[in-house]
């Protein structure tokens, strides 16, 4: 069986439980028999369907733990278990749930205002390009106005760990909003948090949090060293692309602070006890009921987010989470605080198609509907002016979260977002799908508020001098929006890069075939001079262009499935690349006199004639390609 089949049957079957045997006045007791009944029903399918090689399952429930219970295996060579109690998995950013609560205990003790500028917590000093500074909240929040950056965050060498105070000046990601403004997930902010909370506490982050929170709660199989201490190495968790291939290195995150995390599944239920139980020893009640509060409310009709956790409400229940990814680590923390209840499952292997990170949202949403059935509502109809705001809508967007100043920004290309009117007046999105991988519909349910056909998601959208601003989105909550493409990240943009690799591709195979073919048939080049070699080195230009285009993202994509062993070895790729662009775009003029010569021949045919006007469209896309896409900068913070 497929693996979104067994899981879509999964969850379906669950949901059918929910709905057609319970009442929703008196749902099923949390018990340890019908939570391990829907995991067992659940998460042994989906590894083996997914090509999972482990998981660990942590459910809590006032103050006691309800299920920790492991699936498949730890190390698929050796076969050895799960053990909820001692198995390290990395949790990723659930990591920064961690240095939030940090923070919130140093703001209890006086020493972190969160609306203070954090300059003042720092020994260098932010760039204010927007005149405004960046506040604790505006890390918090995830509105501190950084564009994301990957390069700092897996590495697979010890040696290429660098001290936080290093990572946060000379990993810097530029400011591209204004701090309060967009709301853009970050990895450095939570990692200049981190940082914050080492100087104000005079500790090393890994021991504040060790000293503040690990061995207050009794979690002795936690840890922010890297690489591992030596008691704790041999329990950690082999990590997997898929169960079927080889492990992978143990992952060292340069931002430690935001992913840097390793630890069992029973420990991560003494974390979530804390804070569903008043914040147990680590933070006060009131504390604890303000970071679970509302921080930032960007739409006023969608999830909010709380200091550092994002709502992601469902059923009619309030619910504080936080997920997390490494390169093959997929893991999902989701308190529901109005029942004192506690869910934490983590896998070891990414799977096939995105099996982890579909698994766990799949869970959530049977455990949702099985315990906490939604009550009945009475739908909203949709407004006659749908097809109308549909329109002012529709068009081609970028997420928030994206690379803006370095040759990442190649990657958002590749990654469009565009929102359209359909035939029956809803409107959907490239970014939102169905679990059958169909694009999502919304209808209009108020002025420019779309719920989910069949569905509660909603969208949301901002407008600003009468155009659209930000388009925000229940199913990716509070820490991401669209906005509006500009020039340099149209989706025209991406037609032109592929037309341009095809019209270089085609050349380079076409120049040595014709020569073999000319000397088959013994039909020599009928030019000579100058002729010759311009028609030659207009060839050797469009083969540079080529090797420099199709090299990024043939780099990214070795990256994408091998960070931790490749980066930061592989910069000189990419500085390389960039010398061979700075060579082709210095070599323009050779195709222009190509083409001069070329029209000036009337012994030549037309279709060369052609040939060589293409070629010069094409080293003249390169440029604006190289310059829109930052792919000549000289920064190595991608």
């Amino acid at each position: 069986m497929k693996f979104a089949t067994a899981i879509a049957l999964a969850a379906a079957f669950w949901a059918t439980a929910a709905s057609a045997q319970i009442d929703p006045v008196a749902p099923p007791q949390i018990t340890r028999s019908e939570v391990e009944a829907l995991s067992d029903g659940m998460i042994p399918a989906g590894i083996a369907g997914g090509d999972i090689a482990g998981a660990v399952v942590v459910v809590v429930k006032d103050g006691q733990v309800v299920l920790a219970k492991g699936y498949g295996v730890s190390d698929v060579k050796t076969r050895a278990p799960v053990d909820p109690a001692r198995t390290l998995f990395r949790p990723g950013s659930v990591s920064k749930l961690f240095v939030w609560t940090a923070v919130m205990q140093l703001v209890g003790a006086g020493k972190i205002d969160l609306d203070k500028d954090v300059d003042a917590y720092l020994d260098f000093k932010l760039p204010e390009p927007f005149g405004k500074p960046v506040t604790m909240r505006n890390l918090m929040t995830h509105t501190g106005g950084f564009e994301d950056t990957f390069r700092p965050l897996l590495l697979g060498d010890p040696k290429g760990i660098m001290p936080l105070g290093r990572v946060v000046q000379e990993m810097q990601p530029d400011q591209v909003f204004a701090p309060g403004t967009v709301p853009a997930y970050s990895n450095y902010g939570a990692t200049l948090a981190g940082y914050i909370v080492q100087r104000v506490s005079g500790e090393p982050f890994a021991d504040y949090v060790q000293h503040h929170i690990f061995t207050p709660l009794g979690m002795t199989h936690a840890t922010f060293a890297q690489p591992l201490p030596v008691a704790l190495a041999p329990d950690m968790s082999k990590g997997y692309q898929v169960a079927s291939g080889p492990a992978t290195p143990f992952e060292m995150i340069n931002f430690a602070p935001a992913g840097g995390l390793s630890a069992s599944g029973a420990d991560m239920g003494r974390f979530m006890i804390a804070h569903l139980e008043n914040g147990g020893a680590i933070l006060s009640p009131a504390l604890t009921a303000k970071m679970h509060g509302v921080a930032n409310r960007p739409f006023p009709a969608l999830t909010p987010m709380a200091y550092g956790f994002w709502h992601d409400d469902m059923n009619g229940h309030a619910i504080i989470a936080h997920g997390g990814d490494t390169g093959v680590f997929h893991s999902e923390l989701e308190l529901i605080l109005d029942a004192h209840t506690g869910i934490f499952l983590s896998f070891n292997s990414a799977g096939l198609s995105e099996a982890a990170p579909r698994l766990r949202r799949a869970y959530v949403k049977a455990f949702m509907n099985h315990f906490f059935p939604a009550p009945a509502a009475t739908p909203m109809p949709t407004l006659n002016s749908a097809r109308a705001d549909g329109g002012k809508v529709a068009g081609d967007y970028v997420v928030s979260r994206r690379e803006v100043s370095n040759f990442g920004a190649l990657l958002a290309l590749f990654q469009p977002a565009t929102v359209w009117v359909n035939d029956d007046a809803t409107i959907s999105t490239t970014l939102l799908d169905t679990p059958a991988h169909q694009p999502k519909r919304f209808r209009e349910i108020a002025p420019f508020l779309w719920q989910e056909v069949n569905g509660t998601s909603l969208l949301q959208v901002k407008f600003k001098d009468g155009k659209v601003d930000q388009i925000g989105m229940d199913d990716v909550g509070p820490v991401m929006v669209l906005q509006p493409s500009g020039v340099a990240d149209a989706p025209w943009n991406l037609w032109l890069y592929l037309g341009t690799l095809a019209m270089f591709a085609a050349t380079a195979i076409f120049w040595p075939v014709k020569a073999i073919l000319r000397w088959r048939y013994e039909r020599p080049l009928a030019l000579e001079g100058r002729a010759r070699t311009l028609y030659r080195a207009t060839r050797l230009v469009a083969l540079i262009d080529l090797v420099f285009l199709a090299g990024f993202p043939i780099a990214f994509a070795v990256l994408q499935g091998s960070l931790a062993s490749l980066s930061p070895g592989i910069d000189w790729i990419f500085r390389g690349l960039q010398v061979v662009g700075v060579v082709g775009i210095l070599a323009t003029p050779v195709p222009m006199m190509e083409l001069a010569t070329a029209i000036r021949d009337r012994a030549r045919p037309w279709w060369t004639k052609a040939t060589d006007a293409l070629l010069v469209i094409g080293v003249f896309s390169t440029i604006w390609l190289a310059f829109s896409q930052h792919l000549l900068s000289l920064g190595m913070k991608y």
